[in-house]
């Protein structure tokens, strides 16, 4: 398929978007001016975003691009029932947060005519608030060449920084950058409410980590605890804490020394 040179959203590609959360929104929202989008969730009948097209599965499949945007929980069996319907020459994304699991299902369950690209977008709809110019997005690419021209188009259009990487690379990195960061902030919300008055340049950026992870929904956690590394990441992570533990415990004296002097 060719990207769209200019905005152009009565003509030129097609997008179909499968599943309207929050991220399947976000995505119809700031690409609608450049493609012409339908979409499909089964509890969703009616568009919650101006000028997209709700319509059967079978429709949105024929599309030229297929935005998988789905919880990894259902991404194989909403494959399987998509995999009959895709054209010859498709390009078919999903936007999980891990990359190894869901690259096995697109590749085990969509037929070869088809392209396959993982993607995950590192942002939401808290960190795009500021604009997209700068945002990171890891491109894998799976299957067929229209990995480079979706990443030209998303340089050129949105100004996103994108990252090339293998799945494995990617559940790699994110296990710290990305669980990590949630781990902590998980744990900050349980000690709300935090200090607000009285604070540091690096606490308020850390109180904006907590914020813009406190309204995810509870299967983004679950995709991101997921991820094959994960649990070295957090084991890791716990044994450098209860190090750093230590380290401020004053020091235990040792038998033999001098009782202090009164």
């Amino acid at each position: 398929m060719n990207f769209p040179e200019h905005s152009q959203s009565q003509q030129g590609p097609s997008l179909g978007i499968i599943g309207l959360g929050a991220f399947g929104q976000l995505s119809a929202r700031y690409l609608r001016p450049w493609f012409r989008v339908l979409a499909t969730d089964p509890g969703i009948t009616e568009s919650p975003v101006e000028g997209v097209t709700m319509a059967d599965l079978q429709a949105v499949c024929r599309c030229d691009l297929v935005v998988i945007a789905v919880p990894l929980s259902v991404l194989a069996q909403v494959c399987r029932e998509i995999a009959p319907l895709l054209r010859p020459g498709t390009v078919v994304m999903d936007v999980c947060s891990t990359k190894v699991e869901p690259a096995e299902i697109l590749r085990a369950e969509l037929p070869p005519h088809v392209d396959l690209i993982a993607t995950h977008p590192m942002f939401g709809p808290q960190s795009i608030r500021a604009g997209t110019k700068g945002l990171k997005m890891v491109i894998c690419p799976l299957r067929g060449r229209a990995a480079g021209r979706v990443a030209a188009f998303l340089r050129k259009r949105f100004g996103l920084s994108i990252v090339l990487a293998s799945p494995e690379e990617h559940d790699r990195e994110a296990a710290f950058t990305q669980g990590l960061t949630h781990l902590i902030a998980k744990a900050l919300l349980r000690m709300d409410p935090l200090p607000a008055r009285i604070t540091t340049r690096s606490f308020d950026l850390i109180r904006q980590a907590v914020e813009m992870v406190r309204h995810d929904a509870p299967g983004v956690s679950h995709a991101i605890e997921s991820n094959p590394f994960s649990a070295e990441a957090r084991s890791l992570f716990f044994a450098e804490m209860d190090a750093v533990r230590v380290s401020l415990e004053p020091p235990r004296p040792t038998a033999g020394s001098a009782a202090p002097l009164r």
